[in-house]
């Protein structure tokens, strides 16, 4: 696959973050992607959510599997680490290089096909290692690359442009996580913004595995009158359960507008803070069951919630659990790496 570069057109006045890099630093290669495709609008908001929280773009590394999703990666961050893995695997890839080196910013792209069907299983597991890492699913309910077959996200009864009416129960990665016990969950719109920019840097500042399921529409195969994953079917049936507004430790507080409801202030490992409005009163993102039932709840109505659903801050995370070393692998010196056949044997013997 070619790539073409975004040309870079350098003007006075152009906005710059705490390292001092323009926006346009942290681009990548032009999109391939149907004019209009909701995953375009994700690509926009990485881009906003990595220039923002001022993160070296060599200091990220992006996952993929395959799938339009998949493709993603390549049109933001062109100047961080990057690997487009086997269908389905895009979580073991992302485990192992945490595994190697927890000082990057892991973010893996994946689709509703990729995640919910060859990879559930990765996925499953990623979960409950608690990796830390930003998952988002850009989920549209269509195998767009194969010409728009229903994926397992589908919903019961969805009709296509051209084919068979849907009959197959579909499976929900937000129900799924919450199942799971991931410690970030969220839920957003691609054409959303205000909402998806301050999930993202939430997400990348979370210790351990943060989800976040995009609907995000196909324009080709399924943004028709009938679709319950188009435009339209979203903007209309879109329903808050927690806005998220991101607050850098480093900088002044923005208030963001939101509606009635109370308000959760949440403090990330590394000092940021999620600030939290609750559409109802009853509503506790930190509850799991009630983020189930509330999820279900309107899931049975024909409404979609969005926003931070779930979190919960005080789960270690796979290195934790494990009390791994922290410095980096490549980081150690030789020596330490290999400590030679005596320590093996050592190893060994607690197995036996």
């Amino acid at each position: 696959m070619s790539f073409i570069r975004k040309p870079k057109v350098p003007h006075e006045g152009r906005e710059l973050n705490a390292l001092g890099r323009p926006r346009s630093d942290y681009d990548g290669a032009m999109s391939t992607l149907c004019a209009g495709c909701g995953h375009d609008s994700v690509t926009a908001a990485m881009t906003r959510a990595f220039f923002e929280l001022s993160i070296p773009p060599h200091r990220a590394v992006k996952i993929s599997g395959i799938g339009c999703s998949s493709k993603t990666t390549a049109y933001f961050l062109g100047q961080s680490h990057g690997n487009n893995t086997a269908h389905g695997r895009m979580p073991s890839i992302a485990t192992g290089t945490q595994a190697a080196n927890s000082a990057l910013h892991c973010i893996g792209v994946s689709g509703d096909g990729d995640t919910l069907s060859i990879g559930m299983g990765q996925f499953a597991h990623a979960i409950r290692r608690n990796l830390d890492m930003l998952y988002v699913i850009e989920n549209n309910g269509v195998y767009g690359l194969t010409k728009g077959q229903f994926s397992a996200s589908a919903a019961l009864g969805a009709v296509p442009k051209k084919g068979e009416t849907n009959v197959q129960v579909p499976i929900d990665p937000v129900k799924l996580a919450l199942s799971l016990g991931a410690t970030f969950i969220a839920r957003s719109f691609s054409g959303d913004k205000k909402q998806l920019v301050p999930l993202i840097k939430a997400g990348l500042s979370h210790r351990g595995f943060a989800l976040i399921d995009v609907l995000s529409p196909c324009v080709t195969f399924n943004d028709h009158e009938d679709s319950t994953m188009s435009y339209a079917y979203a903007y209309q049936n879109l329903q808050p359960a927690a806005d998220a507004d991101f607050i850098d430790p480093d900088r002044e507080e923005i208030t963001a507008e939101y509606d009635e409801g109370q308000s959760v202030d949440v403090t990330l490992h590394d000092g940021s803070r999620i600030v939290l409005k609750k559409a109802g009163d009853d509503y506790d993102p930190r509850d799991r069951a009630r983020a189930f039932d509330y999820v279900m709840s309107n899931q049975e109505d024909g409404r979609i919630v969005t926003g931070l659903l779930y979190i919960d801050e005080t789960r270690p995370d796979m290195h934790e659990a494990n009390k791994t070393v922290g410095t980096p692998l490549v980081d150690l010196p030789f020596d330490d790496l290999c400590p030679g056949s005596g320590a093996l044997a050592e190893l060994q013997d607690r197995y036996r």
